[in-house]
């Protein structure tokens, strides 16, 4: 519960008065204390005087109201206010800057501030002290002085938790929580949000990105072809062979590719021999065909091998790239392909049959020189998920997932479209 919120633009436009209602200064900023995932704690006001900028703790404030800012005294500590290690300023560090919306996974800016008077304790707001202010909202788009308060032109006010704030402020990173909310956003959501980053915020989301390898190589796998390059070449080359070493072979070595040659044998030099064999297998083929296209990881098995078999090793591939165990696909004793069955007709098959009884026995395949035109049409075609590439002798030399070859058939510029918004609130109809 609560009897008091007001915005920050409000108040930064007030006198700050004693109880007599004489003037003493302006209000200059608001101090808070971050509380990872629980709302901002109000600790204390700054207030110009004169050329001054003095500390004033939130104990000694009476009122804090959208019309009247009153001290409970007249008297002020006159030395001049300093930052103390951790304090986050709204006024300086949040309002009119950029912070991450989560929930819908982009840059924003923070056009006001709002502040929470809390009456009674309550489970919301996630504090046990009635009486205290927390900072509860944001507001992030444009307002204007014919807006009403809790609608600015439509944009209700937003859950201060629904942001990661404070993007590139260093004062602040140490009380901030370890990858704070950034934890619920997808690789491909990061990636596209460090895309249109500056670079201070980068290095910041990079920073956070890294303490999580897995995370990061995902990420990186994300990222466009242009802001990998250049995200690479500020790195060392210790840095990128640990990126890329977690990477998926086929993303690693496009990645390689745009690397300086010297620069690249040397981060080849320092990935490891299963992975490099990989990579330098892939980068003999051009990216536009279908050997550039291809992953190296598949799941391939004896045709005599059991369906019970082929679950057992899914069921255990849980470092292997998901994608890539949609579809079982079987050698004879030459190591050449027999057969292809999907992951689901195995599901509904006996256990107990062998894998030459159940499989498509003349798969649907593509070749290494295929351009990027054949393999998405025969995928298409044949409404497949991966498509095996096969040498002259019928080897598997790797398979081509859909979500690769669909990213290779769509435009290059299509990560830079506008984002669409989805609602989750229903049609107004005539009634509302």
């Amino acid at each position: 519960m609560t009897d008091s919120e007001v915005g920050l633009s409000q108040l930064l436009r007030h006198t700050v008065v004693d109880g007599q209602g004489k003037a003493l200064g302006r209000l200059a900023d608001v101090i808070v204390r971050l509380r990872g995932d629980d709302y901002p704690l109000l600790t204390a006001l700054v207030v110009r005087v004169g050329s001054e900028t003095v500390f004033v703790p939130i104990a000694d404030v009476e009122a804090l109201e959208p019309d009247r800012i009153e001290l409970a005294s007249a008297r002020l500590d006159v030395r001049a206010f300093e930052r103390r290690p951790g304090e986050v300023l709204l006024n300086a560090d949040v309002l009119g800057h950029r912070l991450i919306d989560v929930d819908l996974a982009s840059l924003v800016r923070a056009h006001d501030v709002y502040l929470t008077r809390l009456v009674h304790a309550h489970d919301v707001y996630l504090s046990p002290t009635p009486g205290v202010w927390v900072v509860t909202g944001l507001n992030v788009h444009q307002s204007h002085w014919w807006s009403s308060r809790r609608d600015k032109g439509n944009h209700p006010v937003r859950d201060w938790r629904s942001f990661e704030a404070l993007i590139g402020h260093q004062p602040s990173v140490l009380v901030r929580t370890s990858f704070g909310k950034l934890r619920r956003l997808k690789a491909a959501q990061m990636a596209d949000i460090i895309e249109t980053a500056d670079a201070k915020e980068q290095d910041e989301l990079l920073a956070q990105v890294h303490a999580d390898p897995e995370f990061e190589a995902d990420v990186f796998e994300e990222l466009e072809e242009d802001s990998l390059s250049q995200l690479l070449k500020s790195r060392s080359t210790t840095d990128v062979a640990s990126v890329l070493s977690r990477m998926r072979a086929d993303d690693a070595a496009d990645a390689i590719t745009d690397l300086p040659q010297e620069r690249r044998r040397e981060v080849l030099s320092l990935l490891p021999e299963p992975h490099r064999t990989k990579v330098l297998t892939l980068l003999g083929y051009h990216n536009a065909t279908a050997g550039g296209l291809m992953g190296v990881e598949y799941l391939a098995l004896s045709e005599n091998a059991t369906i019970r078999d082929a679950l057992e090793v899914i069921r255990t591939s849980t470092t292997e790239q998901p994608e890539a165990l949609t579809t079982i696909y079987t050698l004879d004793s030459e190591k050449r392909l027999t057969g292809a069955i999907s992951i689901i007709r195995a599901l509904q098959a006996d256990a107990d049959l062998t894998l030459r009884e159940i499989v498509d026995p003349e798969p649907v395949h593509a070749a290494p020189e295929d351009d990027i035109i054949d393999v998405t049409t025969r995928m298409a075609d044949f409404n497949l998920l991966t498509l095996p590439v096969l040498d002259e002798d019928g080897h598997i030399l790797g398979i081509i997932t859909v979500d690769d070859a669909l990213e290779a058939a769509l435009p290059e510029d299509w990560r830079r479209r506008e984002a669409q918004a989805h609602s989750s609130q229903p049609p107004l109809t005539d009634e509302d």
